[in-house]
């Protein structure tokens, strides 16, 4: 069971990546708000589709207080838009990375983050 979670969590994930690009892209470049600030936008329209996208399909989890469990899964994607952040910013200041190809280096390390926690703690 925990294999095709993992799968089915990876495949909503890529869906939220591309929403999150797209959403940090038009933000940034299109309206020109400040990077960080498109970053934190793509991340929460990524998070709400992906919420949305695990109870029901991923974990399958539909019993349970819709906000209760919404509280759990925002709660840990703020934890993770924190390491997303601060990775972030270590990469663009420190190894001097394009800022698109270091947010989709962080993505991929958040992934891990985001579903051992909510295999754990939101959608157990």
């Amino acid at each position: 069971m925990f294999d095709i979670k993992f799968l089915k969590f990876g495949a909503v994930g890529i869906i939220g990546v591309g929403i999150d690009f797209l959403v940090t892209w038009f933000c940034k470049e299109k309206i020109g708000l400040n990077k960080y600030l498109s970053n934190a936008l793509g991340f929460s329209f990524a998070v709400i589709n992906n919420f949305l996208l695990n109870r029901y399909w991923t974990f399958g989890t539909d019993t349970q207080p819709l906000a209760e469990q919404f509280l759990k899964f925002v709660l840990i994607a703020i934890a993770g838009l924190g390491i997303n952040s601060l990775l972030l910013f270590l990469m663009l200041r420190f190894l001097k990375l394009n800022f698109y190809l270091s947010k989709l280096l962080v993505i991929g390390l958040v992934f891990f983050w985001n579903f051992s926690m909510n295999y754990l703690f939101t959608f157990q």
